[in-house]
């Protein structure tokens, strides 16, 4: 690592862009503090993966995806709600209903490319399949979705001549992103899989291959990649809410490879976010374990509702959001007895209405939401 050489500037005329180094190659760590995250982070990956056996994950995690898909959009600029993405399109104020879009993309993207992981290895193929759907209908759309690009970008500035970083030009990009997926999935080379994931995204956002869309692409990709190699067993882990509680600095040490070719300080802040990240989320699961235990006391009053209750319940902890509609049909009665059930779950402290409107009320499962909103 003491030897890394992150890249060159090659001259392109009236602007320099940079051509990072080749990454699938052999790689020594000779930095203890690296060696001891790494199994800081390695006993926290276990923890938290531990509850893919003990509790039903597929019943919570739409949860997990929406609160990274809202936080990996949020560094973006959009500002969605974890809540509102469960809501409807129509739900929505108008003038939030792009960034609305942008996030059920995610949804979508990190859903479909998890389900692809059964048929396809983690590739180029894999990582253009969620770039396309990722921009279907938003900001960017006309900028080759699910294609690499075919000409030069920048990051900040407004032009190539004031911009604060410019990515190898796009002939090289190809090339750059073969060696990217040879060394995710060769083990000529063996490397624990928390570094080498650590390399691919700080080496995906310096190609950013895509004319848009990289920062959530190359985000989503850490998840992929730790549900490909079995370290997780579902996608509940992610990393978008510790970057962006430190964008500047996570910026910075990105720039700092580019800059001064310290690969290490980058590798010290992935591993310290895998650890926090994981820890947050063992926190989460022992949250959702803490409101089951409590919930037969809790619908004890409602006595035989509580039957239709727990129903609704059990809905919510995969869609904390609903109206009367759907509660009739969660439960397959009348609107009217919908409405008497919603209004006892009011009562006991489950439910929350939103909208402050008589008409077309809205309501969330306050207090299993508030355990992943941004702290």
């Amino acid at each position: 690592m003491k030897r890394f050489k992150s890249g060159i500037l090659v001259n392109q005329g009236y602007y320099k862009a940079f051509v990072p180094e080749n990454i699938n190659r052999k790689w020594q760590i000779d930095d203890m503090d690296i060696i001891r995250l790494l199994s800081m982070a390695d006993r926290q990956l276990g923890r938290l993966d531990m509850y893919s056996e003990y509790v039903n994950i597929d019943l919570f995690i739409s949860m997990h995806i929406a609160k990274e898909a809202t936080q990996s959009s949020r560094i973006e600029g959009t500002q969605t709600k974890v809540e509102e993405a469960f809501m409807q399109k129509e739900d929505i104020l108008p003038e939030l209903r792009n960034d609305w879009q942008e996030v059920q993309n995610y949804i979508a993207a990190m859903n479909e490319a998890v389900n692809q992981l059964n048929s396809l290895p983690f590739s180029n193929r894999l990582i253009r399949q969620a770039h396309k759907i990722l921009m279907q209908g938003v900001r960017g759309e006309q900028k080759l979705p699910g294609e690499f690009r075919r000409s030069q970008n920048w990051i900040g500035g407004a032009t190539l001549n004031d911009a604060a970083f410019v990515p190898p030009p796009h002939i090289q990009v190809g090339d750059l992103m073969s060696d990217l997926e040879k060394f995710a999935n060769d083990d000529s080379y063996p490397m624990p899989d928390l570094l080498k994931i650590a390399l691919i995204h700080y080496q995906f956002e310096t190609i950013h291959p895509f004319l848009d869309g990289n920062g959530r692409v190359g985000r989503l990709i850490i998840t992929l990649y730790l549900v490909s190699k079995g370290i997780l067993k579902r996608p509940i882990l992610y990393l978008s809410d510790f970057f962006e509680r430190h964008r500047q600095l996570y910026y910075d040490k990105l720039t700092l490879v580019r800059t001064h070719h310290d690969i290490n300080q980058w590798l010290k802040f992935f591993l310290t976010g895998v650890i926090e990240s994981a820890k947050q989320g063992i926190q989460t699961f022992d949250g959702i374990m803490r409101i089951q235990q409590a919930m037969d006391a809790r619908l004890k009053p409602l006595g035989s509702r509580g039957v239709d209750a727990r129903k609704v319940i059990n809905h919510l902890f995969g869609q904390p959001v609903t109206d009367a509609v759907q509660v009739a049909g969660i439960i397959g009665k009348s609107n009217v007895s919908a409405y008497k059930l919603i209004a006892d779950l009011v009562k006991i402290g489950i439910l929350k209405e939103i909208t402050g409107g008589q008409r077309d009320r809205i309501y969330i499962f306050e207090e299993y939401v508030g355990l992943f909103q941004f702290k």
